[in-house]
């Protein structure tokens, strides 16, 4: 594996071995992108923007092809590709590297911040990136950087009027310990369903609910298989820009700082974009005429408490970020 220390040097743009010494870029190079969502998803665009600027910086000799819609397999396999360089670039779900990096699960943890214009600001602060530090020694990846979702609602097919509606509830979730373990201290029985099929677990009575960003739900439309929206402004889904170590020793310095930079900047964009929609998306939804709920705040701190006690000792980053996620508002 390939040390941490090599790796964040590489990251500040600093020049390493190469895979051909004396060779700094080859006339033309097409990286490769993977990502899980499909065409048309804001994180797909962010990658295509980063592959837009790199063939302008670079006149063409240095492109990105980018591989939708799991087309290189799930996220678990396209880890696996960063590791041996058989893939250049990902935009992994924190789900996927929290399972290998406990430090990284802990921004999925409840009520870390409760709203996406939080997640946004929380993704920028110095701890977020901090928190990807681990990732060369862990992985073999660098973290470039953070993208974020919209923060997770609720979709209910039964009437609920808080929380404490989630008790007995079969609630399809992602299937990331994170999540498992806030519904399971809400009493709901967390039921994993492909994506593809989650509309229709809810329509024919296969799951009681469901939970997922904003974006994905209207798209989905989950309000026409649901009596309850419900605004639990809890948790969120960011996703981690990752470039494979192995991949990225073998670009010159050059490279590597035009890469950075492009990704930097198409997640800013990303992220920026999902602030201004969000509300958009809450206007949508709250003229379908479903009903919304939104539970108080204060219901929130003995699920803090109990979960904590779970996840502090296996992510000790967590008390801090929950220090910084508390002054995002």
């Amino acid at each position: 594996m390939i040390s941490r220390r090599t790796l964040l040097a590489a990251a500040a743009g600093a020049t390493l071995p190469l895979a051909a010494p004396g060779v700094l870029r080859a006339q033309t190079r097409d990286l490769r992108l993977g990502v899980i969502t499909p065409p048309g998803h804001p994180w797909n665009n962010a990658a295509l923007k980063v592959a837009e600027v790199l063939k302008e910086k670079t006149g063409g000799k240095l492109t990105m092809t980018v591989f939708h819609a799991g087309q290189l397999g799930n996220e678990g396999a396209m880890m696996q590709q960063l590791q041996t360089g058989a893939l250049d670039m990902a935009f992994l779900q924190a789900a996927e590297v929290g399972n290998r990096v406990p430090n990284v699960a802990a921004i999925l943890a409840p009520y870390v911040i409760r709203s996406t214009e939080a997640a946004a600001k929380l993704v920028r602060q110095p701890i977020a990136m901090q928190m990807l530090e681990p990732l060369p020694k862990e992985t073999g990846t660098l973290g470039l950087g953070w993208g974020i979702t919209s923060i997770r609602v609720v979709f209910s097919a039964k009437e609920i009027d808080g929380i404490a509606g989630l008790n007995g509830m079969k609630l399809r979730i992602n299937t990331t310990p994170a999540f498992r373990d806030f519904y399971s201290l809400l009493g709901a029985a967390p039921t994993p369903i492909p994506t593809p099929q989650v509309y229709d677990a809810m329509a024919n009575g296969q799951v009681d609910g469901l939970e997922a960003d904003l974006d994905f739900s209207w798209n989905q439309r989950f309000d026409k298989v649901s009596k309850v929206l419900m605004r639990m402004d809890a948790v969120f889904m960011p996703f981690i820009a990752l470039a494979s170590g192995k991949a990225w020793q073998t670009l010159s310095a050059e490279d590597r700082a035009l890469i950075s930079a492009a990704t930097k900047e198409a997640l800013a964009v990303q992220v920026d974009e999902t602030v201004t929609n969000a509300p958009k998306l809450i206007k949508e939804f709250e003229g379908t005429g479903i009903k919304i709920v939104v539970p108080p705040a204060a219901d929130a701190a003995p699920i803090i408490a109990e979960y904590d006690k779970i996840w502090a000792p296996k992510a000790p980053i967590l008390p801090e970020l929950r220090k910084v996620g508390a002054t995002l508002g």
